[in-house]
């Protein structure tokens, strides 16, 4: 006799679960109210009533002070039926044919009906051995319960397929009538299943393709300083590892998870300009080439020299008492900071009347169009002032260098940037000199791998996005997981 639990056939053929096992006779009082007999998908499960919608009252909050609201779910009456009933059952201990001895009852949630909850209240046999002194009973296992929850298998595989498409628990916890702590329960479950070695949740897999680029970037975890790392595949776009923190033991942990076989075909990393991380990386796996993408060149070219320079020029206009050419100073960083390209398409899109945002009635919105003048502002700003008209030719310098196909070519154009910026004795322009050659070469790798970070910054909108619909998860072993999930996060149509 066998008391172990099993699963049902999910995918079992149509005709087999429509085929009722025993004829079904409907009371015509209950034809009438409207009630649907449709198969449940559960062939050991016999309806024994009409569902009954039970409404409650629940009290929210302390007792004092706090509010009710009113629950309402569909109760189903059914009992378990197996599949040899009517054959005898014998004692697992001496043998003999044992008895029946009533009845217990398990309520279990299952699949709701539109925005309604339902739970099955299940009858099952209770069996007990009539020997003297033997003292053995038991009760047959509900195959279509499932393992660690009392919902059954159907509620459980819809709120895993839920889950995989990226809804929140809060959402699923919605659609489901499930407890947000059994739902974070079963998605941990499934992502362990996913992710880690067994299911067991102990130790993560090791990344199924071979990538050739990575990607390695910080963000932040938490408010307090608390970082954490994460190392992606940039052809997939796979989260290939996280970890807390920011410095060098991060990237060694992932060397020794991946191991070195795996890393001695991994060509470039693509990071921005942490030392700690280039460093690492290095010192593992020299064969390894770091590339330090255009984005993030150009960010602190923006930052650090265009935004300082205007400030320092607003500041010396003013003591000389040139107010009105300090004022035109003013609201100027986009312009200053755009390409050529970038500020003719926008006097473009002025000249087309092409609008920036539509008028709304409802809230009495104006309609806003795109302004023109930019691109005659920027040369009159760069016209007026000669460190200005230097930034636009390093702007120009800087872009052409990251369009160089050969180390050679880059080189001769980076060494011509660092020698304008060090002819200005500007110490904004100065440090940009250094930054450049501080970290040459991971500059000058761009030209031989043209890989970036942009693929990363997409990962790092998607771990702040995910955090807040999720109003922020205590549970970091959680968070890396559902992390791990968004980055192969499959569409409902796929």
């Amino acid at each position: 006799m066998n008391y172990t639990d099993t699963q049902p056939l999910v995918q079992c053929a149509l005709d087999a679960v429509m085929q009722p096992q025993e004829e079904i006779t409907i009371p015509s009082d209950i034809v009438k109210s409207g009630v649907l007999y449709v198969a449940s998908g559960m062939p050991s499960f016999r309806q024994t009533a009409a569902p009954e919608l039970v409404v409650q009252e629940q009290a929210d909050g302390k007792e004092n002070g706090g509010h009710s609201r009113v629950r309402q779910y569909y109760r189903i009456a059914g009992r378990h039926v197996r599949e040899d009933e009517e054959a005898p059952c014998y004692c697992p201990v001496c043998g003999t044919q044992l008895v029946r001895n009533g009845t217990v009852e398990t309520v279990l949630k299952h699949l709701p009906m539109g925005d309604i909850p339902v739970s099955i209240n299940v009858e099952r046999q209770r069996y007990r051995c009539k020997t003297p002194g033997c003292g053995y009973s038991c009760v047959f296992n509900l195959d279509f319960k499932a393992p660690g929850h009392f919902v059954t298998q159907s509620l459980l595989n819809f709120t895993e397929d839920l889950l995989s498409y990226g809804l929140t628990l809060k959402t699923v916890c919605y659609f489901t009538g499930l407890t947000k702590n059994v739902v974070k329960a079963i998605d941990k479950k499934r992502l362990e299943e996913l992710y880690t070695v067994d299911g067991e949740g102990k130790q993560l897999k090791k990344p199924e393709k071979q990538a050739k680029y990575l990607a390695v970037d910080e963000f932040k975890l938490h408010d307090g300083h608390k970082y954490a790392t994460v190392i992606i595949d940039l052809e997939t776009g796979h989260i290939l590892y996280l970890a807390h923190g920011k410095k060098k033991s991060c990237v060694y942990d992932f060397i020794d998870f991946v191991g070195l076989d795996w890393m001695s075909h991994v060509k470039a990393v693509a990071s921005d300009m942490n030392s700690d991380f280039e460093e690492a990386f290095l010192d593992k796996c020299p064969h390894i080439a770091i590339v330090y993408d255009y984005f993030h060149i150009k960010k602190n070219f923006n930052d650090k020299v265009i935004a300082e320079v205007r400030k320092d020029e607003q500041k010396r206009l003013i003591t000389e008492g040139r107010t009105e050419e300090a004022a035109a100073l003013k609201r100027t960083k986009f312009i200053l900071t755009s390409s050529r390209e970038t500020l003719k398409q926008k006097d473009k899109d002025a000249k087309e009347g092409k609008l920036v945002s539509k008028a709304g009635t409802l809230f009495n919105k104006p309609e806003i169009k795109a302004k023109g003048g930019k691109l005659a502002k920027y040369k009159e700003l760069i016209k007026e002032n000669e460190l200005l008209a230097t930034v636009d030719i390093v702007k120009e310098m800087l872009n052409d260098a990251y369009q160089a196909k050969k180390k050679k070519v880059m080189r001769k154009r980076i060494d011509k940037i660092i020698e304008v910026c060090r002819s200005t004795e500007n110490k904004h322009f100065e440090w940009f000199a250094n930054l450049l050659e501080n970290h040459l070469e991971g500059i000058l790798n761009h030209a031989k791998y043209h890989i970036g970070t942009s693929k990363l910054e997409g990962i790092n909108n998607m771990i702040k996005t995910v955090r807040r619909t999720g109003y922020g998860y205590p549970d970091d072993e959680y968070f890396f997981l559902r992390l791990f999930d968004a980055s192969r996060k499959k569409s409902r149509f796929s």
